[in-house]
């Protein structure tokens, strides 16, 4: 509780007055150099719930994006997340884009990246993953195909990261709607998944992990609809909802935070639907939720896990530890004695 109430306004006073990227690197280098000496921090046993056959201590989560290669998960773990999704992941170490790649906007709480998935390459992320303390929270590994990949080849490379991390992983969540790597989000369309799917689907028969693949809040309904029917045909575990998003007039890369949250909030809300007759199908809500009172909005629609990134940055440990305070008393008010009973007394209001 110290660092979120003294340590992380200073810390953030400091990291905002430099390159951001440069930050970033920064702060990774200190949790993974703190990962050894923090200690676990309880989560109250009333928060939690199972989905795709795994029990979460908690609903709130960290996206893919802040821990690209899987260095700090012993700090990020100790936070209240109850899961950590690292990557994106590519097979071979990548640069990224151009830098500079990160911006941004603190008033609006908001950034825009074109990072490019610069990152280590899967055998150096998984010897990460190996040696990481989890400490008993659950771990998603998001994949990408490489820039130097074409599209053609891009399902070998989905299905061998799969089989690469299916063993060592909770969940995996094949990425085709980053933005910043050229003709990415052209798999989005049927063709292009529909040959990842079956690609990914013959290693799944040799291991089995949950499944999700993650959208993009630029696509139509008619797209969402298409996602959600390949979803269901190769029997993948759900869907993340959403990536960021493209603003032509901020610049190029993609914009996560409040910024985003309207319009990945109507993505979600028109998933919702979709699945509503699908409850074996989890939506895992992301991008621009900056505070309980959104995040509960979720839930009475009909949502469950959510996963948090740019509003952490903005706020910090603060953030979750405030979500855990105001969901408590909400459980307290309403006399559930679990998160299942919360969510029903809360759709019933």
């Amino acid at each position: 509780m110290k660092f979120q109430n003294a340590l992380y306004p200073i810390f953030k006073s400091l990291a905002f007055k430099v390159d951001p990227e440069f930050a970033h690197e920064l702060t990774l280098k200190a949790m993974k150099q703190l990962s050894p000496w923090v200690e676990n921090v309880p989560t109250d046993p009333r928060f939690k719930l199972t989905s795709m056959g795994l029990s979460f201590k908690s609903p709130v989560g960290l996206a893919a994006g802040l821990d690209k290669n899987a260095e700090a998960i012993g700090f990020l773990s100790y936070l209240p997340f109850s899961f950590i999704e690292v990557g994106t992941v590519t097979p071979l170490q990548q640069k990224g884009n151009d830098k500079p790649r990160l911006f941004r906007y603190p008033e609006e709480e908001s950034l825009r990246n074109c990072m490019g998935f610069n990152n280590n390459g899967m055998e150096k992320i998984l010897h990460n993953i190996q040696n990481a303390n989890r400490r008993e929270k659950i771990l998603g590994v998001n994949l990408g195909k490489n820039k130097v990949t074409p599209n053609e080849d891009a399902p070998k490379d989905y299905a061998v990261l799969y089989e690469k991390f299916a063993p060592h992983a909770d969940y995996l969540v094949i990425n085709v709607s980053s933005p910043n790597t050229p003709g990415l989000r052209d798999l989005l369309q049927d063709k292009g998944l529909k040959e990842i799917f079956a690609a990914v689907n013959a290693r799944r028969i040799q291991f089995t992990r949950p499944l999700l693949v993650k959208v993009s809040p630029d696509m139509s309904e008619e797209e969402l609809r298409s996602v959600v029917k390949l979803v269901k045909e190769y029997q993948l575990s759900g869907i993340i909802a959403t990536n960021t998003t493209i603003m032509p007039e901020r610049g190029q890369g993609g914009v996560s935070g409040k910024i985003l949250f309207e319009k990945a909030k109507k993505t979600r809300s028109f998933l919702l639907k979709e699945l509503k007759d699908s409850p074996e199908i989890e939506l895992i809500g992301v991008g621009g939720f900056s505070s309980y009172e959104e995040i509960k909005d979720y839930w009475k629609e009909g949502g469950r896990l959510v996963q948090l990134y740019s509003a952490f940055v903005f706020q910090g440990p603060s953030l979750l530890f405030d979500i855990e305070k105001k969901l408590a008393a909400d459980m307290d008010q309403m006399k559930a004695a679990s998160f299942d009973e919360f969510l029903h007394s809360l759709r019933k209001s």
